[in-house]
Protein backbone atom coordinates (compact mmCIF):
# COMPACT_ATOMS: atom_id res chain seq x y z
CA UNK A 1 0.00 0.00 0.00
CA UNK A 2 1.38 3.39 -1.01
CA UNK A 3 1.90 6.24 1.42
CA UNK A 4 -0.34 9.25 0.68
CA UNK A 5 0.12 12.35 2.84
CA UNK A 6 -2.93 14.39 3.78
CA UNK A 7 -1.13 17.77 3.63
CA UNK A 8 -0.18 17.49 -0.06
CA UNK A 9 -2.07 17.98 -3.32
CA UNK A 10 -1.67 15.46 -6.15
CA UNK A 11 -1.80 15.40 -9.94
CA UNK A 12 -3.30 12.55 -11.95
CA UNK A 13 0.23 12.04 -13.34
CA UNK A 14 1.43 11.17 -9.78
CA UNK A 15 3.29 14.35 -8.86
CA UNK A 16 2.73 16.06 -5.53
CA UNK A 17 2.76 19.74 -4.55
CA UNK A 18 3.55 21.03 -1.07
CA UNK A 19 3.06 24.59 0.10
CA UNK A 20 6.24 26.24 1.31
CA UNK A 21 7.11 29.77 2.46
CA UNK A 22 5.13 32.50 0.72
CA UNK A 23 4.37 31.48 -2.86
CA UNK A 24 6.97 28.67 -2.99
CA UNK A 25 5.79 25.14 -3.81
CA UNK A 26 7.92 22.00 -3.58
CA UNK A 27 7.26 19.26 -6.16
CA UNK A 28 8.09 15.55 -6.30
CA UNK A 29 6.63 12.24 -7.39
CA UNK A 30 4.40 10.13 -5.19
CA UNK A 31 5.26 6.99 -3.30
CA UNK A 32 2.91 5.14 -5.66
CA UNK A 33 4.83 6.45 -8.70
CA UNK A 34 8.25 5.52 -7.35
CA UNK A 35 6.97 1.98 -6.63
CA UNK A 36 5.77 1.66 -10.23
CA UNK A 37 9.07 2.96 -11.63
CA UNK A 38 11.35 0.77 -9.53
CA UNK A 39 14.95 1.73 -8.77
CA UNK A 40 15.52 5.31 -9.95
CA UNK A 41 18.93 5.92 -11.49
CA UNK A 42 18.72 9.42 -13.04
CA UNK A 43 16.65 12.61 -12.85
CA UNK A 44 16.45 15.26 -15.57
CA UNK A 45 15.49 18.55 -13.88
CA UNK A 46 13.69 21.62 -15.17
CA UNK A 47 15.99 24.60 -15.68
CA UNK A 48 16.20 27.04 -12.76
CA UNK A 49 14.67 30.34 -13.84
CA UNK A 50 12.36 28.81 -16.42
CA UNK A 51 8.67 29.67 -16.40
CA UNK A 52 6.46 26.59 -16.56
CA UNK A 53 2.75 25.95 -16.74
CA UNK A 54 0.74 23.30 -14.94
CA UNK A 55 0.79 20.13 -17.01
CA UNK A 56 4.06 20.98 -18.81
CA UNK A 57 6.64 18.22 -19.21
CA UNK A 58 9.60 19.65 -17.28
CA UNK A 59 12.03 16.74 -17.15
CA UNK A 60 12.21 12.99 -16.80
CA UNK A 61 12.90 10.25 -14.30
CA UNK A 62 14.88 7.22 -15.41
CA UNK A 63 14.64 3.92 -13.59
CA UNK A 64 16.07 0.49 -14.31
CA UNK A 65 12.70 -0.33 -15.93
CA UNK A 66 11.78 2.77 -17.96
CA UNK A 67 11.98 6.52 -18.48
CA UNK A 68 9.00 8.54 -17.32
CA UNK A 69 8.13 12.17 -18.05
CA UNK A 70 8.04 14.59 -15.13
CA UNK A 71 5.14 17.07 -15.25
CA UNK A 72 4.61 20.21 -13.23
CA UNK A 73 1.41 20.13 -11.19
CA UNK A 74 1.32 23.95 -10.90
CA UNK A 75 2.43 27.04 -12.84
CA UNK A 76 5.31 29.29 -11.84
CA UNK A 77 9.02 29.98 -12.12
CA UNK A 78 11.53 27.27 -11.14
CA UNK A 79 13.62 28.61 -8.25
CA UNK A 80 15.52 25.54 -7.04
CA UNK A 81 16.31 21.92 -7.86
CA UNK A 82 17.25 19.18 -5.41
CA UNK A 83 20.98 18.89 -6.14
CA UNK A 84 21.24 15.84 -3.86
CA UNK A 85 19.41 13.79 -6.50
CA UNK A 86 22.27 14.25 -8.98
CA UNK A 87 24.51 12.01 -6.86
CA UNK A 88 21.74 10.01 -5.16
CA UNK A 89 18.62 9.70 -7.35
CA UNK A 90 17.55 6.74 -5.22
CA UNK A 91 16.45 9.27 -2.56
CA UNK A 92 13.19 9.41 -4.53
CA UNK A 93 12.68 5.70 -3.78
CA UNK A 94 13.75 6.02 -0.15
CA UNK A 95 12.10 9.35 0.77
CA UNK A 96 9.61 10.42 -1.94
CA UNK A 97 8.03 13.10 0.28
CA UNK A 98 11.11 14.45 2.05
CA UNK A 99 14.68 14.05 0.78
CA UNK A 100 13.44 12.94 -2.66
CA UNK A 101 11.69 16.18 -3.66
CA UNK A 102 12.66 17.27 -7.19
CA UNK A 103 12.20 21.02 -7.64
CA UNK A 104 10.70 24.17 -6.17
CA UNK A 105 8.92 26.96 -7.95
CA UNK A 106 7.43 30.32 -7.12
CA UNK A 107 3.76 30.43 -8.02
CA UNK A 108 2.32 33.01 -10.39
CA UNK A 109 -0.54 33.55 -7.94
CA UNK A 110 -1.79 32.21 -4.63
CA UNK A 111 -1.44 28.61 -3.44
CA UNK A 112 -5.15 27.82 -3.11
CA UNK A 113 -5.83 28.99 -6.66
CA UNK A 114 -2.76 27.16 -8.03
CA UNK A 115 -3.76 23.79 -6.55
CA UNK A 116 -7.51 24.09 -7.14
CA UNK A 117 -7.32 21.61 -10.04
CA UNK A 118 -5.29 19.04 -8.10
CA UNK A 119 -6.51 16.08 -6.05
CA UNK A 120 -6.62 16.02 -2.28
CA UNK A 121 -5.32 12.93 -0.47
CA UNK A 122 -8.70 11.14 -0.46
CA UNK A 123 -9.22 11.68 -4.20
CA UNK A 124 -5.65 10.55 -4.94
CA UNK A 125 -6.15 7.37 -2.90
CA UNK A 126 -9.27 6.70 -4.94
CA UNK A 127 -7.34 7.31 -8.19
CA UNK A 128 -4.72 4.71 -7.29
CA UNK A 129 -7.28 2.28 -5.90
CA UNK A 130 -6.31 2.42 -2.24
Amino acid sequence: MSEVLDNLRYSEEHEWAQQGEGRVVRVGITDHAQHLLGDIVFVEFPEVGSAISAGDSVGSIESVKTVSELYSPVSGKVTKINDALEASPELINDEPYSGGWIFELELDGGYDEAVSGLLDAAAYRELIGE
